[in-house]
């Protein structure tokens, strides 16, 4: 006298062999990659913003800035001095133009790329891939 509740306890402890499966990876969508590259250059252009940030305030912390100012001034007559040049604004400009550089050579990259693997398919088949199911 078997009920469902022994048949599916009997089932659940029977494991089933992994499956396997090998696909070749013959195409890169070009407009996947561009969007998957751009949001990886996004990504490296918000470290690169705040990496600028940190970096600046731990060499103003230190005060390595006024020591190089000091020693900017030395060899000028006090006309011009370093702090002008190295302010928070300015290194959160350069940083943004960094991010906005970055932003755009990343994308093109991922877009070229993907174009080079499309041609290289051609020659070479593709890329073997294996999959399992668990």
């Amino acid at each position: 006298m078997s009920t469902v509740a022994d048949k599916l306890a009997k089932k659940s402890t029977h494991k089933t062999p992994a499956k396997q499966v090998r696909l070749r990876l013959v195409y890169i969508d070009f407009w996947s990659a561009v969007k998957l590259s751009f949001l990886a250059a996004v990504a490296v252009a918000i470290v690169t913003v705040v990496s600028y940030f940190l970096i600046y305030l731990v060499v103003s912390a230190t005060g390595l800035i006024t020591k190089l100012d000091e020693f900017f001034t030395s060899f000028t007559d006090g006309g011009t001095t370093l702090s002008q040049y190295i302010g928070l604004p300015q290194v959160m400009a350069f940083a943004a133009i960094v991010a906005i550089l970055n932003l755009v050579v990343i994308t093109v990259l991922g877009a070229v790329v993907a174009g080079i693997y499309n041609l290289a398919v051609k020659v070479t088949g593709g890329l073997l891939v294996g999959f399992t199911s668990n």
